[in-house]
C-alpha cells in the first residue's frame, strides 16, 4: 500500500504542477524535489510496514500535497501564508505544530475553505490515517464551498493515505463525474481515478 501511495503521489503531483504551468528547468527541479521527497518517505517511513503509533522522531515525513492543493487553489490565495508555514513545520517533522498553525488559521479565518482543507491535510499528517478531526474538516470546507471539488478530492487523499483505495476511488470518481471539461484541475481528478481503476479486461478472442 506504501509503495501504491508513492506511485499516485508522484503521478498526480507532476500533473499538478504541469497544470500549475511549470515547464522546462523549472518542472524538472520540483521533479527532483517530489522525488527526494518520495526517496526519504520510503527510506525512513518503511511504507510497505502496518501503521503503529509513533513517536515524534519516528513518525514519517509528509506525503507532499502542496502542488495538488495549488492545482485546486492556485498559488496566491489570501491566506496562502498560513499554509506555507504549517507546511513548512511538516516538512521539517514538527507535525504537531503544523496542525497547531492552522487550528490558529481556522479560528482566524473560520470561513475559508482551503484554510479547513489544510487543517485536514495536517491532521492526516500527524495522525498518519484519517481521523474524526480531519473528516470533520474536509466536510466543514465542503460545506463552505458547495459543489467545489478539492474537500472531497482530498477527503480521497486522505483515504488512500488510510489504506481504503476503494473508497477513495469512489470519491474520486463522483468529483469527476461533475467535473467541467475546461477545468484545469480535471486531469489530476482523471488520473487519480486512472492510478487507481482496475485494468479494464480484455475480451477473450
Amino acid at each position: 500500500m506504501g509503495c501504491l501511495i508513492l506511485l499516485v503521489f508522484a503521478a498526480l503531483s507532476a500533473l499538478a504542477m504541469r497544470a500549475l504551468g511549470l515547464r522546462g528547468p523549472m518542472l524538472k527541479l520540483a521533479g527532483a524535489t517530489l522525488l527526494f521527497g518520495c526517496a526519504g518517505y520510503a527510506l525512513q517511513g518503511n511504507p510497505g510496514l502496518a501503521g503503529s503509533p509513533r513517536g515524534a522522531k519516528e513518525q514519517r515525513p509528509p506525503v507532499p500535497v502542496t502542488n495538488l492543493r495549488h492545482a485546486f487553489y492556485g498559488n496566491f490565495a489570501a491566506n496562502e501564508h498560513w499554509l506555507i508555514i504549517s507546511e513548512s513545520l511538516a516538512r521539517r517533522g514538527n507535525s504537531a505544530d503544523a496542525v497547531g498553525v492552522l487550528k490558529a488559521a481556522v479560528k482566524e479565518h473560520p470561513g475559508d475553505p482551503q484554510l479547513w482543507v489544510g487543517l485536514g491535510n495536517a491532521l492526516v499528517d500527524h495522525a498518519e490515517v484519517l481521523t474524526p478531526a480531519a473528516e470533520f474538516a474536509y466536510r466543514r470546507a465542503g460545506e463552505l464551498s458547495p459543489g467545489y471539488p478539492a474537500p472531497p478530492f482530498f477527503m480521497g487523499v486522505a483515504m488512500l493515505r488510510s489504506g481504503r483505495p476503494e473508497a477513495a476511488l469512489a470519491i474520486w470518481q463522483s468529483v469527476l463525474a461533475s467535473a467541467p471539461a475546461e477545468a484545469s484541475w480535471r486531469p489530476v481528478v482523471e488520473d487519480a481515478v486512472a492510478a487507481l481503476q482496475p485494468p479494464a479486461s480484455q475480451p477473450s478472442a
